[in-house]
């Protein structure tokens, strides 16, 4: 009797997937068949789809006496969520010559409400950036997702409030005639403009009563927190309960440069596709605070069908574990491949997936069960083997992957006294950061050519033959202490490395024994020593 079909998209893991959905009407009794490996949420679009025809002013598909069939393809893909409501709605309109527009280059994506109005999706910007690349001119998504998609150029954007709009506007009519005191939402006309392209834009951060100036004393772990965001290394922060080291992991991340605009496009890609993106574009570097209860897929990732975890949603941003060794055994020693390699590699019976994880780790941590092993103040009242126990839950690997292990005292109480804050806080944060913009510009130089890090801290072995060269005599100190501390050869290369951020805080064109010797009073020294 009539055919149809209307192109749209589909998220799938970190990117997306083109989907045709395909419109059939024959004659017989009345029947809605969803094929195409649709899951719930995919076959419950027939009665959303029905009803929002039918409050938008036209015919249900339950009032026609046909055999409606809607196909999405490619079948052997699972079509997943609400986002196929509108092009299904589509497709079936244009089969019963309701509606007649031209649907090719034009892609659309939006969950219908039982009024006809578009709901939002996840995955807007995967979306658009699979919809340019096949070459789709248009973009059709709901109004709250509009400015994420108009991130990518080269692609128009609409934004859609409701089903009787859209069709007003594809089809170029005049609105159907309302009935007198109908007030139906889908009714309410919004003519629908192009969205503007969106452009990135950063907050002001001298209008930021910023947590740093909160922070009182903790000198060495400041400069360590300097370090570690200058070159993007891992830290450990360990002292008694109550001494700054939660406080000091939040305001870590005002130390860090805003995103650029490929990184933010990343990001957003995948908070977007998470359904973790609240609040509009991430210009900032993400923070991720999961519980100590967390389970290992939310920390990693998986599933059924491989999802991302907390590791990736940390991606070109902080993932800090408070209270580190009360973790899951399992979910410390799965750290060991994203921090080395920057991905977590996933790998289910329905399929595996590879997935960004370059974070800068930041654990804290008690140094035993009660918190006062070793405090001069406090006595710890834990046995030997409730200590050895704790700190054997952090393994030698992991304490080799983590570039500065800070001790966070305790402090005098004249220092936490109110009115004591810190008057030249402003002064040592701009400080801090002239420094970090400086270090990772030199890095930017050096790493101009290389395609898998842009910091120290994702330097290779390789890297490091060809970017850091070292005298004679600093070479001799290095071997001397490594030899007296028994490092790995992974903490060997790591003391290089942290040196060489060191270095470029400083703006040396070498490193030096000085730097050599900071970065070695960073490894642990009696505190999970491997």
């Amino acid at each position: 009797m009539a055919f149809a079909k209307v192109f749209s998209l589909q998220p799938t893991l970190l990117g997306a997937h083109p989907i045709v959905i395909e419109a059939d009407l024959a004659k017989g009794l009345h029947t809605f068949t969803l094929v195409g490996l649709a899951d719930k949420a995919v076959e419950e679009s027939r009665d959303r789809v029905s009803a929002a025809i039918k409050n938008s002013g036209w015919k249900s598909p339950k009032q026609r006496n046909q055999k409606i069939t809607i196909a999405l393809a490619p079948a052997d893909l699972k079509k997943v969520g609400p986002l196929f409501d509108l092009p299904i709605a589509l497709a079936y309109l244009l089969a019963t010559k309701d509606v007649v527009f031209n649907p090719k280059d034009r892609a659309f994506v939006g969950e219908l409400a039982l009024d006809g109005t578009v709901r939002g999706i996840r995955g807007a910007l995967a979306i658009a950036t699979e919809a340019k690349a096949r070459g789709m001119k248009e973009l059709y998504v709901p109004e709250e997702n509009a400015e994420e998609a108009a991130l990518i150029s080269g692609i128009t954007v609409f934004p859609v409030t409701s089903l009787y709009a859209l069709i007003q506007h594809l089809s170029k009519t005049s609105p159907i005639q309302r009935e007198s005191g109908d007030t139906r939402v889908g009714f309410t006309l919004k003519r629908i403009l192009p969205q503007p392209p969106t452009e990135l834009t950063h907050p002001d951060i001298k209008t930021v009563d910023r947590a740093f100036a909160d922070i009182r004393g903790q000198e060495t772990a400041k400069r360590g927190l300097m370090i570690a965001a200058a070159g993007g290394h891992n830290v450990a922060m360990w002292g008694p309960p109550g001494t700054g080291k939660t406080m000091l992991a939040r305001a870590f991340t005002e130390l860090l440069p805003p995103l650029s605009h490929a990184e933010a496009l990343e990001v957003t890609a995948i908070h977007s596709v998470a359904g973790a993106l609240h609040g509009g574009i991430l210009t900032a570097p993400p923070f991720r605070s999961p519980h100590h209860t967390a389970s290992y897929v939310s920390i990693i990732g998986g599933g059924t069908i491989p999802k991302p975890g907390e590791a990736t949603l940390a991606h070109r941003g902080v993932l800090f574990l408070d209270e580190f060794p009360e973790f899951d055994k399992r979910v410390i020693e799965s750290l060991r491949q994203p921090l080395e390699e920057g991905i977590v590699h996933v790998s289910r019976a329905k399929g595996s997936e590879r997935f960004p994880a370059r974070f800068i780790l930041i654990a804290a941590m008690n140094p035993c069960p009660c918190g006062y092993w070793g405090d001069p103040k406090k006595q710890c009242v834990c046995d030997p083997g409730q200590i050895s126990r704790y700190q054997r839950k952090i393994s030698g690997p992991i304490v080799d992957r983590i570039d500065l292990w800070i001790e966070v005292p305790r402090l005098s109480h004249d220092t936490l006294a109110p009115g004591k804050r810190d008057k030249n806080a402003q002064k040592q944060f701009d400080e801090f950061s002239a420094n970090i913009a400086s270090a990772r510009a030199h890095q930017a130089k050096r790493f101009a050519e290389n395609t898998h890090t842009k910091l120290n801290a994702g330097m290779s072995v390789r890297d490091l033959d060809r970017m850091v060269k070292l005298d004679d005599d600093v070479v001799l100190a290095l071997n001397v202490s490594a030899k007296r501390l028994d490092l790995s050869p992974r903490a060997y290369h790591r003391i290089i490395k942290l040196a060489r951020t060191i270095a470029d805080i400083e703006e040396s064109r070498y490193v030096g024994e000085d730097h050599i010797t900071e970065a070695l009073q960073y490894r642990p020294k009696r505190l999970f020593a491997p």
